[in-house]
């Protein structure tokens, strides 16, 4: 169960997004390579495109090559032309500072870079990006090929069916997105593990949105684990899954760090009291949204525009309560469960649909008002 991953997407800064402060920073690596772990997971965009840069400072240029493992990303939703693929991936080496890649991801693949609006091929097969990345692995610029995922667990089994070169995929996977309707962590879980692929977990506080809880929700867990922080539950529900290389962790302090590994080298799997310790935090905590679980379950089976309403109206619900709600992983979702269901670009508009439940309540402006802002904070 050691391994826990190093996401460098929250990174200590000054001033700004790229403003390091490279001292914190570079106590953190030395703390968590000092600890026996070793996978470090950036992007070509975070930070404002300068993670990459910050890890060859931080890491590759301080260690040795072989103490570490790195993975980045290409950026499948930049819409980049085919003549620019090259350039692009030859410019995350240079940021990097390293002749390969341990595991490269093509960047949130969904619905629609996958299969575009109209259902017949998005940007991922009409600027051929499996095709060079097959071909930066037998360069031998690539050890390990793999995608990160925003949709469903349908569209997962067809893309791992259509791409057998696909190692490894990066899911959102938390105790919340495990049955979260549109993220689907559980499903998709199941599809890597079913095609013999293994799987990297991001989100696994859920941005931080699990690291505190509810007072009620919090007393349930420090009942059974006073010494435990409430993030490391969260921590622990991911470490016990199997076939996982790394579960990542976005971390911003030494202390963050240190919390991390103290988890994962204690980590076993949970026990039975403690499953039902988490199910029921996890309860606490969405019945604390602005719309509890306990009204979206009354809502079973209504649609709008081929989605359940209960997952649009869940989604919109949980991002509310997140440190940064427009930037919450749900926020992804909905434009890609619509364009899977009718083959539409939510952002051009969506004719009127009346939702009127089985006991004649009309709760159309709840749900548009749910599906708006969704659409206003996608990524």
């Amino acid at each position: 169960m050691k391994n826990l991953g190093f996401g460098m997407m929250r990174l200590p800064v000054f001033s700004g997004p790229a403003d390091f402060d490279y001292e914190e920073l570079n106590r953190m690596v030395d703390a968590f390579l000092k600890a026996g772990y070793t996978y470090f997971d950036t992007s070509y965009v975070y930070h404002d495109g300068k993670s990459e840069e910050a890890v060859r400072k931080a890491l590759i240029e301080r260690h040795p090559r072989n103490t570490y493992t790195v993975a980045t990303k290409f950026p499948t939703f930049m819409m980049v032309p085919e003549e620019q693929i090259e350039d692009i991936f030859r410019s995350q080496l240079e940021h990097l500072g390293t002749d390969y890649v341990d595991y490269y991801l093509l960047h949130n693949i969904q619905n629609v870079y996958y299969d575009g609006y109209d259902g017949k091929g998005g940007i991922v097969k009409t600027t051929h990006l499996f095709e060079h990345a097959k071909k930066w692995k037998e360069e031998g610029k690539i050890r390990h090929l793999g995608i990160s995922f925003h949709s469903s667990a349908k569209l997962l089994d067809r893309v791992l069916s259509e791409h057998p070169e696909i190692e490894f995929v990066q899911i959102a996977l938390n105790p919340i997105d495990w049955d979260s309707e549109l993220v689907q962590a559980g499903p998709c879980y199941e599809v890597i593990r079913r095609h013999g692929r293994k799987a990297v977990i991001m989100e696994a506080v859920k941005g931080g949105g699990l690291a505190s809880l509810p007072e009620e929700a919090e007393a349930v867990l420090k009942a059974v684990h006073p010494d435990w922080s409430i993030a490391s539950w969260s921590i622990r529900f991911c470490l016990e899954k199997e076939d996982v290389i790394a579960v990542l962790s976005g971390m911003s302090t030494l202390e963050q760090v240190l919390d991390n590994v103290k988890t994962s080298d204690e980590a076993q799997p949970l026990t039975q009291e403690e499953r039902e310790a988490l199910e029921k935090a996890m309860k606490i905590y969405r019945e604390s949204a602005p719309i509890p679980q306990s009204e979206i379950d009354q809502y079973q089976g209504l649609m709008y525009h081929g989605v359940p309403v209960t997952a649009i109206l869940q989604a919109y619900s949980i991002c509310q309560i997140q440190p940064d709600p427009g930037f919450s992983d749900d926020n992804n979702y909905l434009k890609n469960a619509i364009a899977e269901a009718e083959h539409r670009d939510f952002t051009k508009g969506l004719e009127k649909q009346t939702v009127i439940t089985a006991d004649g309540r009309d709760i159309t402006e709840k749900v548009e008002t749910a599906a708006a802002w969704l659409i206003e904070h996608t990524f």
